[in-house]
């Protein structure tokens, strides 16, 4: 059984089996199509959809030309398999999607996975969980209808994004749990190509670089948060940014144990999780070695200071 798949992250699109659905070029069928899409747990009043759609002309006008969109919209989705399950609810006064067929949309399942792990802080995420935010974020191609500025438009992407990007908030702490340090800088590093002077997401990065032994990495993050945070806002950074700024320089920071990064014994996990457990503790390890590299050499120049 064929299924539909519409993509509304990046640019509009709709397939069934890989291919193009045709019949849906114009533009104001894609936004009525977009529209109930994303609001599909309601019923919408004719009026108010052509109100939306066709503002400009007149009652009259703006009724006719949805219910021409609408015959469109459905010659185009409808196929001799589904004749009897149409994509859409269309009656006098009211249209709606049609929630009982079968239907693949990227933004409901960025939504799903949202909801599904809403009140989970990253840390407390199980692999499982963890999975399914991975893999919805992974249908964010980019911003919703790029290219796109209807007001209704503006406002379910800013929502959407906001959405997004707490799901790579919460995979970014859940990397640095689990010592992926490297993981946790990609996550972090596509938050800030879509909020700038987001000065948590600087914190982190500067914790997991000096996690993960990039010391200069970190210390050049906080660099650009302040830059970001001046340009953007006018602000200075938070004292505790300042904070852990002052600890990283100043080499104080402290860092994670390296036991905790070890498959415990007699692990049954996978060979895969057991090698990203070995690497992690690996990244550790060199953090911890350059921490003592640089003690021993201070106090070996403070040896020889003494004996001069």
């Amino acid at each position: 059984m064929s299924t539909l798949r519409f993509h509304l992250f990046g640019k509009f699109s709709v397939q069934r089996d890989s291919q193009s659905v045709k019949g849906l070029d114009a533009s104001k069928e894609q936004e009525l199509l977009s529209y109930l899409l994303i609001r599909r747990d309601r019923c919408h009043p004719r009026e108010t959809l052509a109100s939306l759609l066709w503002g400009d002309s007149s009652t009259e006008r703006s009724k006719k030309y949805l219910r021409q969109a609408l015959w469109r919209v459905q010659v185009a989705l409808e196929t001799d398999e589904f004749k009897s399950q149409q994509v859409l609810q269309v009656e006098h006064d009211w249209v709606q999607l049609n929630l009982r067929r079968e239907l693949w949309l990227d933004v409901a399942i960025l939504e799903q996975a949202f909801t599904t792990t809403q009140g989970m802080p990253g840390d407390q995420l199980d692999r499982s969980s963890a999975q399914i935010l991975k893999d919805a974020v992974e249908l964010y191609k980019g911003e919703l209808l790029d290219g796109w500025y209807q007001d209704w438009c503006l406002f379910e992407r800013e929502r959407l994004q906001n959405i997004y990007l707490s799901m790579l908030d919460k995979l970014m702490t859940y990397s640095e749990e689990h010592r992926d340090y490297e993981t946790g800088f990609g996550y972090g590093s596509t938050i800030l190509r879509y909020d700038r002077a987001r000065e948590r997401t600087h914190r982190q990065l500067m914790h997991l670089q000096c996690m993960a032994g990039d010391r200069t990495g970190a210390l050049r993050q906080y660099e650009r948060c302040v830059t970001a945070l001046h340009e953007e806002l006018g602000v200075k950074p938070e004292r505790r940014t300042t904070t852990l700024y002052e600890q990283i320089r100043a080499d104080r920071l402290d860092y994670p144990d390296p036991v905790a990064a070890q498959p415990a014994s007699g692990s049954t996990a996978p060979l895969p999780e057991v090698l990203g457990r070995l690497k992690r503790l690996q990244s550790v390890l060199a953090a911890v070695q350059k921490h003592v590299q640089r003690d021993i050499k201070a106090v070996e120049q403070g040896l020889n200071t003494t004996k001069q």
